[in-house]
């Protein structure tokens, strides 16, 4: 993976081990983060984790064999952006490192939003903190399901397809099914707890947040 990587001009740094990886996550800044499930000492998951209480901007695409539908959703929760699986296309790896990249880029390059924050039923979102509360209650959500959130309390009402929320979370340029959004919506949901039943899903289009008030 890392040949293909540098092969695109990317700088990498390999680690062996989780404990590698972490002392390198203290002392260097990084965009991206690829990981697999099975390294020696912590797992993927578990040092996905670790990686978010450091760096909550980066990236991160979890590498693996496991296919298991209940496997993507806990990569994702634990705060992967991104899940692909065993055997793969080169050229689709490198293309998700990519638009990870930009992603990261584009949101530590990007000035303040025109909605600092935003209060809807309840539901405290805020753009600059990137702090999300229900009833004053913080809720801890991994990058990519922050900003699903975050693009559909912004076109309260209005239907946003899954090609919109893929571009939105993964960036432009990457072919990725619909599937992995119903996935993270089904993570956002969850962690949303009553407030996630506002998330519609629209069959064969994508979702909306439905709204009574604001």
């Amino acid at each position: 993976m890392a040949l293909h990587l540098l092969r695109q001009g990317f700088k990498v740094t390999e680690c062996t081990s989780a404990e590698e990886a972490m002392n390198e996550v203290a002392k260097t800044h990084y965009s991206v983060f690829v990981l697999d499930w099975m390294l020696p000492g912590l797992s993927g998951v578990e040092l996905v984790e670790r990686i978010r209480t450091k760096n909550k901007t980066a990236g991160v695409l979890m590498v693996t064999a496991k296919t298991e539908p209940q496997d993507i959703v806990l990569g994702l929760e634990k705060g992967a952006d991104d899940y692909l699986t065993k055997p793969f296309n080169p050229a689709v790896f490198v293309a998700r490192v990519k638009a990870l990249a930009r992603r990261t880029q584009s949101e530590e390059a990007a000035p303040g939003k025109p909605e600092d924050e935003i209060q809807v039923n309840g539901l405290r979102v805020n753009f600059k903190s990137y702090e999300v509360s229900y009833n004053n209650e913080p809720l801890h959500l991994t990058p990519s399901e922050f900003k699903l959130l975050g693009a559909l309390v912004q076109n309260r009402g209005v239907v946003l397809t899954r090609e919109q929320l893929i571009e939105n979370i993964q960036g432009e340029g990457i072919n990725v099914v619909g599937r992995t959004i119903d996935t993270h919506v089904f993570g956002l949901r969850k962690k949303l707890g009553e407030w996630g039943d506002r998330i519609e899903t629209i069959r064969g289009v994508g979702y909306r947040v439905k709204m009574d008030s604001v």
